[in-house]
């Protein structure tokens, strides 16, 4: 079992930045992918960013491409979401989410979440 906790959520302006943060424990946090996804009020949840378990490798949403910034420190065992250019649609529930094997899904184990809301 792997157990997340996210931390790093507020409400900011638009425009603002933020830095979410993942703490994994349980087991070896480098051996799992690692991935920040959201949930907005009525709405799916959507994929935002992805690492891969050395940290080599990154993806984004289209929607957030060139404002948000996915990184991890393994030996803090954490992962990070910097958001900068923050607009009002980024609001929402977000959780982090770690998979072993499958890099194109990564579902394995989830976060409670945090709220980000960013305001007009």
């Amino acid at each position: 079992q792997v157990q997340l906790v996210e931390s790093g959520g507020g409400l900011v302006q638009a425009g603002g930045s933020l830095r979410l943060s993942c703490a994994a424990s349980g087991r070896t946090f480098s051996n799992y992918h690692m991935g920040w996804f959201r949930q907005a009020p009525g709405k799916e949840r959507e994929f935002v960013a992805a690492i891969s378990w050395k940290g080599t490798t990154t993806r984004y949403a289209d929607s957030v491409k060139g404002r948000f910034t996915i990184s991890r420190d393994n030996a803090k065992n954490t992962v990070y979401l910097q958001m900068n250019s923050l607009k009002p649609e980024d609001t929402a529930i977000y959780f982090c989410a770690a998979d072993e094997k499958d890099w194109s899904t990564i579902d394995d184990y989830w976060g409670q979440g945090t709220q980000v809301t960013v305001s007009s």
